[in-house]
């Protein structure tokens, strides 16, 4: 899945773009990117920061499990990569109302103003995320058939797009992924959703039109069953990729493609996440001596294949060739 750069292609700043290189082993792969798109990013409104090369590399499982313990809550920052090297990046802003903490504020109300024409934009390190769906990675709006893996998360579970089949055994229609977080019916913002009434220097502001419902995180409530994913905005399911089945995060978006509500991973992880992808300067794992590194020629290999499987259909159809 992964977009690596074979042909030192330059992105933003004359950075090389994409991932540079794909190493694994029997237990893990390593993504070593500059966390800059091969397709053209910019400029941000109001946004003071500037992309740079992050020169990460990340550690990501290849036999993710599921978490049995306390739910791993998505951290500030990466929480995941996508399949061109840039980060992903959950929901929150990092800031809340009244620096409490306790009703945090939605990056894409707060600071989506700020994001480019592929829905991103540069934190204060300079490192380009998307807080939702990259459009410009992949073509988001096909609904003709199942998405491709976008991206991983730090659990190690895929990332796809929006639409996969209507039923998680790999059969029936295509259709788009619906979340199962609905807005609240709420007009005041005094407790939260798991039903916690807050003492009143926590409350928020009341919903009016400037704090309209959606402003901040606690404004969304997760109503099993009310969409297609459950509470981490994923489901264990039949893709093209994973024939005996795979938990899979979904990007969410509405009818026309707007994104929707918690974006792409939810609040929490599915799986179990392993130290050092997360947090303050992560990112940054050497290379074991043991690793094999993925080669060009592998890719044109698949690809010749591919090729050549399409003419012996189209010889064994018309009689051509």
């Amino acid at each position: 899945s992964w977009v690596i750069n074979f042909t030192d292609d330059l992105g933003f700043n004359n950075i090389p773009s994409n991932v540079q290189s794909v190493h694994y082993t029997n237990d893990d792969v390593y993504v070593s990117c500059t966390c800059i798109p091969g397709y053209d990013i910019g400029p941000w409104a109001g946004n003071p920061n500037t992309a740079e090369n992050q020169d990460f590399c990340f550690k990501i499982t290849r036999s993710p499990n599921q978490n049995s313990g306390n739910l791993i809550e998505t951290p500030m920052g990466h929480i995941g990569v996508w399949k061109n090297g840039v980060s992903i990046f959950n929901a929150k802003d990092a800031f809340s109302y009244n620096n409490q903490g306790v009703w945090n504020q939605d990056a894409l109300v707060f600071e989506g103003s700020s994001f480019d024409e592929c829905l991103g934009h540069p934190a204060p390190n300079g490192e380009y995320h998307n807080h939702i769906n990259p459009t410009c990675l992949y073509d988001d709006l096909d609904d003709q058939n199942h998405s491709p893996i976008i991206g991983y998360a730090f659990d190690g579970f895929p990332v796809y797009g929006a639409f996969a089949y209507s039923n998680v055994d790999g059969t029936g229609a295509i259709k788009r992924m619906e979340t199962s977080y609905q807005l609240r019916s709420i007009t005041q913002r005094h407790s939260l959703p798991d039903g916690t009434n807050l003492n009143p220097n926590q409350y928020g502001p009341n919903v009016s039109s400037q704090f309209p419902l959606g402003s901040y995180l606690e404004d969304y409530e997760y109503v099993e069953g009310s969409g297609d994913l459950n509470e981490f905005n994923g489901h264990f399911c039949i893709t093209p990729d994973y024939p005996n089945g795979v938990f899979a995060y979904f990007v969410t978006i509405d009818e026309v493609g707007d994104a929707v509500y918690p974006y792409t991973i939810g609040p929490s992880y599915y799986g179990t996440v392993v130290s050092g992808n997360t947090g303050p300067q992560s990112g940054h794992y050497s290379i074991p001596n043991n690793a094999t590194e993925k080669q060009e020629y592998k890719i044109l290999e698949n690809y010749w294949h591919f090729i050549a499987s399409k003419l012996i259909k189209l010889h064994d159809k018309k009689g051509i060739l």
